[in-house]
């Protein structure tokens, strides 16, 4: 058996218990890699107990978004209570190291869970178009891809209008085992339950046998037959009427349904993705939506983060909307200004409110140079009094509000915000170190003496 590849750190243990757990973990087939290619992937922290120093790594890992597994090398190394501090802080999971030594064993196999899932995340994602690379929004890849996996549940996804729910979805049929199972899989089957007739309803679910009504003039397929060996995709499955709750019901559950007009049981495997943008616990409470369908349905529940709790992702998603609006042309850029203007601006609508956006922007467009002010439509264009946004704002509150009640003190909060700047800052320039150095407002001698001394010390 191939070995498992991860990077191991140390806190607070003596050199004789690293030894023992090198060895330990040599035995079971791990092989780490240095520190410094943490960003790779996964890795281990072990602890002889929770400390400051031990909760601010955990942070910077959650900033290089790979998983880290927390292993206390004693039962006494964490108290009850500490495993949740230590997830908050960024862990991916914990464990305590058992008498047997068998945690070695336990620790390769979450590792290569989580690599697979890395796998299947990278190339579903991409399949898929999920376009993001902030903390949550991979995260959120990360746990949907492992429900897809791992599991046969229902999944349910609830969130804002345009948060790219039927991505998701995608995504989710992608990942899905059946995908693997069988050759033929079908192609992920959506129904919007918001524009079915409801006089058509049981023929768009069910199928109808040649006759059943008027104009049946042959027999067809309905929704559940088309999705079987796949997925099936009910989006604003909060605008179902009761009537039609039920008929589901019976087919989530039983897996079985007849035509309509038909006397004959169909069998059906799919996985089922449901989606809204209401509150169905709320609908549920006015007696709008059935609570065991709620149950049936809400197998595994995500939240999609809207837009403006992902403006690190904002720019990497309108350089894909851009150049998906003008195919066969070189990648444009876009000019301070409107990257400014990108970040800053509201967007109700989320994802596909930037996408509609970008496609005017890149249809007023001329010339083979960046996109400026003057390619934002003038009704898109923001009041004089509209940027600079004042800065900091709430969101900066919100954050640090977030870190003090996590127990993160000053010195960590301080540097933390300097190590997302320099992140930020090197991303937004592909690197350049000039140029980053020059939108912080320092040298890059000096921005160089900072970047060495973090990975010294790291």
């Amino acid at each position: 058996m191939a070995a498992t590849r991860a990077w191991l750190r140390f806190c607070g243990l003596d050199e004789s218990a690293a030894a023992r757990i090198r060895t330990a973990f040599a035995e079971a087939g791990l092989d780490f890699v240095a520190i410094d290619q943490r960003a790779e992937r996964s890795g281990v922290v072990c602890f002889a107990c929770v400390t400051d120093e031990l909760l601010a790594l955990l942070n910077d890992v959650r900033r290089s978004r790979v998983a880290v597994l927390a292993v206390a090398t004693s039962p006494g190394a964490m108290k009850p209570g500490e495993a949740w501090r230590l997830l908050n802080a960024g862990a991916a999971d914990t464990l305590v190291w058992p008498s047997d030594g068998s945690a070695a064993d336990q620790v390769r196999a979450r590792l290569d869970r989580w690599a697979i899932i890395d796998e299947l995340a990278i190339d579903a994602a991409r399949k898929a178009s999920c376009i993001g690379a902030g903390t949550a929004w991979i995260d959120l890849i990360r746990r949907v891809v492992e429900a897809a996996r791992f599991a046969d549940a229902p999944v349910l996804l609830i969130g804002e209008s345009g948060t790219g729910k039927e991505l998701l979805a995608r995504l989710i049929h992608l990942a899905d085992a059946r995908a693997d199972r069988r050759s033929n899989s079908p192609d992920l089957v959506t129904v919007d339950c918001s524009t079915i007739v409801p006089e058509l309803s049981g023929s768009e679910f069910f199928g109808h046998e040649k006759g059943a009504f008027t104009g049946a003039i042959a027999t067809r397929d309905g929704a559940f037959a088309a999705a079987d060996g796949g997925t099936l995709f009910l989006d604003e499955v909060g605008e179902l009427s009761l009537g039609l709750q039920v008929q589901l019901l019976r087919v989530v559950q039983e897996k079985t349904y007849k035509r309509v007009g038909g006397n004959i049981w169909q069998s059906t495997d799919f996985r089922l993705v449901s989606a809204t943008n209401r509150d169905l616990a709320e609908l549920v409470t006015r007696g709008q939506f059935r609570l065991d369908l709620y149950h049936r349905l809400a197998g595994w529940v995500f939240r999609l983060p809207s837009l403006r709790e992902r403006r690190e992702d904002i720019l990497p998603l309108a350089a894909h909307f851009l150049k998906a609006s003008l195919p066969g042309k070189d990648p444009l850029d876009f000019d301070e200004a409107v990257r400014t203007y990108l970040v800053n601006r509201e967007y109700p609508g989320n994802i596909r409110e930037l996408r509609q956006l970008i496609n005017r922007v890149a249809h007023r467009h001329v010339g083979p140079g960046p996109i400026t002010a003057g390619d934002i439509p003038p009704e898109d264009r923001p009041c004089d009094d509209g940027l600079p946004q004042p800065w900091p704002d709430e969101r900066l509150d919100q954050v640090i509000e977030d870190a003090i009640s996590r127990g993160v003190g000053l010195k960590e909060i301080s540097n933390a915000t300097a190590e997302a700047a320099i992140r930020l800052a090197l991303k937004s320039e592909d690197g350049n170190l000039q140029r980053a150095a020059r939108r912080l407002g320092v040298t890059d001698r000096a921005l160089q003496m900072r970047r060495a001394s973090k990975r010294t010390a790291s």
